[in-house]
Order: C-alpha cells, then sequence, then structure tokens
C-alpha cells in the first residue's frame, strides 16, 4: 500500500545535520493508526483505506459512528480519514500503522487546516499595499478602484476585498523527513505545515515524489 499515516502537530524546533547546519523542522506525533475500514474497485468504485487515529470515550460518538467500529470490532477512535492507495491486497481491518511507515529522505504530503484568522482587511489577508499615510490621504488601508463606473456598473468577480481568512483546508507537497524517532512515534519534518499545535494532519507519500 502507498505510505499513509494520521498524525499530530506537536510544534516546531531545529536540529542539525550531520555538517551542523541548522534545519527548523515540524515535530509530528505519527500514529499509531488502526485501519479501520477497507474499499475496493468491487464493492467501492476506488481502493481506499480508512485510518483511526486517538482513544475517545464511547460517550462522544454519535450513533453511526458507534455502529462502524461496532461492525468492524475495534476499539473507538477519535479521528477516522480515508487515503486513496493503488493496492489493498497487503491491508486487513485492525492492522496497526506506526512512525516507522516512513523513513528519513522520504518525501511527503502533508494536509491540515490553517489558522484561524478571523475578518481580516485585504491587506493581511492579500497582501496589498497601504495608501499614502499623509494626513490629506483620507485613504490608508481600503481595498482600492473597484472597477468602472456605469461600465460594466458592478463588481468584478474575484475582486480582492476584505473577508474571513484561514480556517482552510491546506495541503503542503513535497516535504522532506529529515528524522523518524520510533520510540517516541514522531517524525520531524523540514519547514512548516497547516494548523496550530495539536492540528490533526494527513500525512501521505508526495504525489510528486519520483
Amino acid at each position: 500500500m502507498n505510505k499513509a499515516i494520521i498524525g499530530k502537530k506537536v510544534g516546531m524546533t531545529q536540529i542539525f545535520d550531520d555538517q551542523g547546519l541548522v534545519i527548523p523542522v515540524t515535530v509530528i506525533e505519527a500514529g499509531p493508526c488502526t485501519v479501520t475500514q477497507i474499499k475496493t474497485v468491487e464493492t467501492d468504485g476506488y481502493n481506499s483505506i480508512q485510518l483511526g487515529y486517538g482513544e475517545v470515550k464511547e460517550k462522544h460518538l454519535n450513533k453511526p459512528e458507534k455502529g462502524h467500529f461496532a461492525k468492524s470490532k475495534l476499539a473507538l477512535k477519535k479521528h477516522l480519514r480515508e487515503f486513496r492507495v493503488n493496492e489493498v491486497a497487503d491491508v486487513k481491518v485492525g492492522d496497526e500503522v506506526k512512525a516507522d511507515v516512513f523513513a528519513q529522505g522520504d518525501k511527503i504530503d502533508v494536509q491540515g487546516i490553517t489558522k484561524g484568522k478571523g475578518f481580516q482587511g485585504v491587506i493581511k489577508r492579500h497582501g496589498q499595499s497601504r495608501g499614502p499615510m499623509g494626513h490629506g490621504s483620507m485613504y490608508h488601508r481600503r481595498p482600492g478602484s473597484m472597477g468602472s463606473t456605469s461600465t460594466p456598473g458592478r463588481v468584478y468577480k474575484g475582486k480582492n476585498l476584505p473577508g474571513h481568512m484561514g480556517c482552510e483546508t491546506v495541503t503542503i507537497q513535497n516535504l522532506d523527513v529529515v528524522r523518524v524517532d520510533l520510540d517516541k512515534n514522531v517524525i520531524l519534518v523540514k519547514g512548516s505545515v497547516p494548523g496550530a499545535k495539536g492540528a490533526i494532519l494527513k500525512i501521505k507519500k508526495s504525489v510528486k515524489s519520483a
């Protein structure tokens, strides 16, 4: 199967490589996850595996979720994520997936939900420049021209305007796995990943890797 796991963002730190250079890394608690469901081309039209991560009490699950786990006779899991895979022949329900699914030097894609910024203006939200700050300007951090007057008589679609920022599903591709700690079940990824500390992440083999 393709390499995939659910992780939790622990935070960022830095380590030194063999040449003594500093590498900024994100620490991700990768699993352990349990295979809770397998989908095949014959039954669902495509191949995928569903992983469960994190313990949860039964009172925090609804009836469909309880039935899902009762059918597979597995321990309850708080987070469920599905991963498309090429082959499912070597996977069965109940298998455990740990950090050792990845190795140093692997290329991965990490998907998460970005931090919420609330309602923001165009300078923070879209990176626009401000107007003159002189006292007579009266145009400092506003959106800019709305377009022509009578023609077309409306604001064009896609105009950068103030609005809600953040809380979006974002995938960062081709990140390097710098180190894998099997004892602590964590992986160190070069650079940053989406989300705040404690965010749940989907980690899989990079689609762009050779």
